[in-house]
């Protein structure tokens, strides 16, 4: 595995681990469809919640978070209504988009920076 697909890997670790010890239920991770692929989703009670990690080992090319552009966010908003139609099984009431920045330097505890409803 490439030392940058081991990075997202660990940032989507961390990210799901985080997100876990807040109370939410993973219910898929690494989703991919022919429009692309969503990181995490999660049910945050009865919302349901498309994540999107980011990962960085360092702020050389800026915060991790600055990588999602409205682009970004416009595709993720068409995934999140095929990963619904995909699974219809999965009741929830709203959903929403949110952003975790990981910025997981050498010899350092990651930092996570989480962004909700950032469309």
């Amino acid at each position: 595995m490439a030392q940058k697909d081991q990075l997202g890997r660990r940032g989507e670790d961390e990210a799901a681990a985080y997100l876990t010890a807040l109370g939410w239920r993973i219910v898929d991770r690494n989703w991919r469809c022919p429009s692309g692929e969503i990181d995490i989703v999660a049910l945050d009670g009865t919302e349901l919640v498309i994540v999107e990690v980011k990962t960085r080992s360092g702020r050389g090319y800026g915060d991790p978070l600055e990588a999602v552009d409205p682009r970004k966010l416009t595709r993720l908003c068409i995934l999140a209504g095929a990963w619904r139609r995909a699974h219809r099984d999965v009741r929830a009431r709203t959903t929403r988009i949110d952003l975790i920045g990981v910025l997981a330097e050498r010899h350092r505890e990651p930092v996570l920076d989480h962004l909700r409803a950032a469309a």
